[in-house]
């Protein structure tokens, strides 16, 4: 499984705590195993890591394996990393899991060298681990793997290494990530990917056709994070996609678009937004009000005052804040 050095311990080395230990270690019973795992991990010492890795990699009990992988997290020298690694081909779906979830929680940033080693392994889950745990330390050499990846048949590749090039930043992944937004058939992926994209210029021209795009979606939560992922970008040339998506059928992306075009500070939105102070979703209500206390439009404060009266005390709140703002802009 690894370097069988690695997984040596010198006895000599050990604290008398831990040797204590070592014959309950090897006890016929999986419990006892287990709980001396327990033990030997609280004595938090360096020396016992070889034998807390040999439980992982190579004891009978799922249990105990699990408890080690476990355990290991608390320690980041390469050498255990790559034993989590191997963890993740185990052959206990919650053993795999946990060292997975310990990979995850790596902080220091020479342990991406380790896992980059891993990230054309064949088996998809061990790929998507190492990619998330690559994506947690926002490892920079993790921008070649991660393209690969956005290639791979298997969903869960695929949606780690868009969640990856999201938090890596690098522009080279733009139109790869705008490409994935327009022709991906999982729409959990296609979702990933627009929400990815919002690091991007707002001129970038892939970019802003693939969100465009998106925001005709068939899937309604895409048109959901397009439009929020249009409003971060301050996309103004897509104010006429976004002043169309206030007529959307689901008012989640009514929502999100009315968000946006306040960001944007689309006057010429105003008044649509304003016809939704009328909405019987209390929660759009009171976006549109928040909305037009950005755009500060003349034409809307008939609609506004109304709206003082609404049955929702959180909207006749974002009414006053909106009508508080038309009177600081004075």
């Amino acid at each position: 499984m690894t370097d069988s050095t690695v997984l040596t311990h010198d006895p000599d080395t050990l604290a008398p705590e831990a040797t204590a230990l070592l014959p309950r270690l090897a006890d016929a019973d999986p419990v006892v195993r287990r709980i001396a795992l327990l033990e030997l991990a609280d004595l938090e010492e360096p020396e016992t890591l070889p034998l807390i890795a040999q439980a992982l990699a190579h004891d009978a009990s799922a249990e105990v394996r699990l408890e080690a992988a476990r355990v290991l997290s608390s320690w980041e020298e390469a050498w255990i990393v790559d034993v989590l690694c191997h963890a993740l081909l185990d052959a206990d779906h919650d053993v795999r899991m946990a060292a997975a979830q310990s990979l995850s929680a790596l902080k220091d940033d020479a342990c991406g060298a380790v896992l980059h080693r891993w990230t054309d392994h064949a088996e998809p889950f061990v790929q998507a681990a190492v990619l998330r745990g690559l994506r947690e330390l926002r490892y920079a050499d993790a921008l070649e793997p991660a393209l690969r990846a956005l290639e791979h048949t298997d969903d869960s590749v695929r949606i780690e290494a868009v969640v990856l090039l999201g938090w890596l930043k690098d522009a080279r992944a733009l139109a790869p990530l705008a490409d994935t937004v327009t022709r991906d058939v999982n729409a959990e992926i296609r979702r990933a990917a627009v929400g990815a994209l919002g690091f991007a210029p707002v001129a970038h021209p892939a970019t802003l056709s693939a969100l465009l795009q998106a925001l005709r979606d068939p899937i309604w939560q895409v048109r959901e994070e397009t439009a929020t992922t249009l409003g971060k970008l301050h996309a103004n040339s897509a104010h006429d996609a976004l002043i169309a998506a206030l007529a959307d059928d689901y008012w989640q992306v009514r929502l999100r678009a009315v968000r946006a075009l306040g960001q944007m500070g689309e006057r010429a939105a105003a008044l649509p937004i304003a016809a939704l102070l009328s909405n019987p979703i209390s929660n759009l209500r009171k976006e549109a009000a928040l909305a037009l206390g950005e755009l500060r439009e003349p034409a809307t404060l008939p609609a506004l005052r109304d709206a003082l009266n609404d049955a929702d005390p959180d909207v006749r709140k974002a009414v006053r804040i909106a009508l508080q703002q038309f009177e600081d802009a004075r």
